[in-house]
């Protein structure tokens, strides 16, 4: 074993350190060559420039997690939390609504019917307000749009309490449909922040849908404790404050606001080829949320539907936060059709009627929800003309909520008619089926080579 060298300090004799430094280079280094000679620059030493080249650098960065690298950017964490808190409410305000509704009037008919004008009126308004902020600005649009939102639902909580005749629902319900879309804006700010590096693109997006899903699960267990423990408005009046809050704190991150891209003739993101028949797979996609969600809480019917229901959300959680560490990401229909058979899993074990099996089948169903909307979401970024990325993705957003709302309707008529209680399982399993169908007959044109 070669003996340690020492080196002399004013302290005394001590260890020469086993790796050169700048202010110890140890004691077989070699000389520092001098900066000129008379013909020019002095060439390195030999063993300087074999060293060099036969080390390979390491970066500190290198050894830190793809989502601490994220996160390290300057004024990422700041519009992040301003997003998530601004997007909490999207979980909370229909469940609010429908229980101060159906507690003040009695009537969850009449509950189900001003939500779905809500849900009607904003997948209207939704792509208009988004258009406005890829034409203005996020933060000049966002926070006006935002405050009549916050207006509106405010009316309606006062609505409620003084039990105003039902038009005024259906009117004042309309007045919140200005929201504008929180979870569009920051998959925007982190396409521009990111647009150089697809890798770190792909783990932001993962990372935003695993914030949905986290915002949908515990959104309405928030609303139905505070509904439930304080009064029926108090769901409804704490989502607005979030909401409004939450959208302040976003637009005031000006740093990381995506520049408005000047006008272009690309016209409407409808019009980029592929996009619409993405459009018919995310409505056929939303179809299998809003189906699960009425036939699983019809199934259970007690307590517990909420806390099982929330498994599946859970899982793609978790599923979304992993599928963002992957370095490659998989094709939309390889994600479509892992979610058509693990949608059957449900269905199988809501067949043995074990409440615990109905559990892990939603919990293992779910993981296949993220990566298909990251997947999703990727595609509609790709395909949208530049300077209209919020509008394309709202629209995405859009067809999302429609494919959800009837998927609630078609799952409510299965669980009343269905002929045994776990029939109505077939309906996200075939939702989840005709999604593929569709990706898969979808031409293979050079915009959609990646399906």
């Amino acid at each position: 074993m070669p003996q340690p060298d020492l080196i002399l300090t004013p302290a005394g004799p001590t260890l020469a350190p086993r790796h050169p430094t700048h202010d110890h280079p140890g004691p077989h280094a070699p000389a520092p060559a001098p900066a000129h000679t008379p013909d020019g620059p002095a060439p390195a030493p030999a063993s300087a420039r074999t060293t060099a080249s036969s080390t390979p650098t390491r970066t500190p960065a290198g050894s830190r997690g793809p989502y601490r690298r994220l996160f390290a950017r300057p004024g990422v964490r700041a519009f992040t939390a301003g997003g998530l808190i601004a997007r909490l409410p999207a979980g909370m305000l229909g469940v609010s609504a429908v229980i101060m509704i159906a507690s003040v009037y009695g009537s969850y008919a009449l509950a189900g019917a001003v939500t779905a004008t809500g849900l009607a009126v904003g997948s209207v308004t939704a792509p208009l307000i988004a258009r406005l902020v890829d034409r203005y600005g996020q933060a000049r649009i966002a926070v006006p749009a935002a405050g009549y939102a916050f207006l509106g639902h405010l009316v309606l909580a006062l609505c409620a309490y003084e039990r105003a005749p039902a038009w005024a629902l259906f009117a004042t319900v309309a007045a919140t449909a200005t929201s504008p879309n929180t979870g569009g804006m920051s998959r925007a700010r982190w396409a521009h922040l990111l647009r150089d590096d697809p890798d770190a693109l792909h783990t932001a997006n993962s990372f935003e849908q695993a914030a949905d899903e986290l915002c949908f699960m515990l959104g309405p267990v928030l609303a139905a404790v505070l509904c439930s423990a304080l009064f029926p408005q108090a769901g409804t009046l704490v989502a607005a404050v979030l909401f409004l809050g939450g959208t302040l704190l976003f637009a005031a991150q000006r740093s990381t606001e995506p520049p408005v891209a000047p006008r272009t003739p690309a016209g409407s993101p409808l019009r980029a080829p592929g996009m619409v028949p993405l459009l018919a797979v995310f409505l056929a996609t939303g179809a299998v949320f809003g189906s699960m969600e009425v036939v699983t809480l019809a199934y259970v019917d007690g307590p517990v539907a909420g806390p099982v229901l929330a498994l599946q959300a859970a899982g793609s959680c978790a599923a979304g936060l992993l599928y963002g560490r992957a370095r490659r990401t998989a094709r939309l229909r390889t994600c479509l059709a892992a979610m058509a058979v693990l949608m059957a899993l449900p269905l199988l074990a809501a067949s043995t009627g074990s409440l615990l099996a109905l559990a892990a089948g939603l919990l293992v169903a779910g993981m296949a929800t993220a990566p298909t909307m990251v997947t999703g979401m990727g595609l509609v970024q790709r395909l949208t003309p530049p300077g209209r990325l919020n509008e394309g993705m709202t629209l995405a957003v859009t067809a999302l909520l429609a494919g959800i709302a009837t998927g609630s309707a078609s799952g409510g008529w299965a669980a009343d008619h269905a002929p045994f209680p776990s029939s109505g399982f077939l309906i996200p399993l075939a939702a989840a089926a005709t999604a593929l169908a569709l990706c898969a007959a979808a031409d293979m044109t050079k915009a959609r080579r990646s399906w």
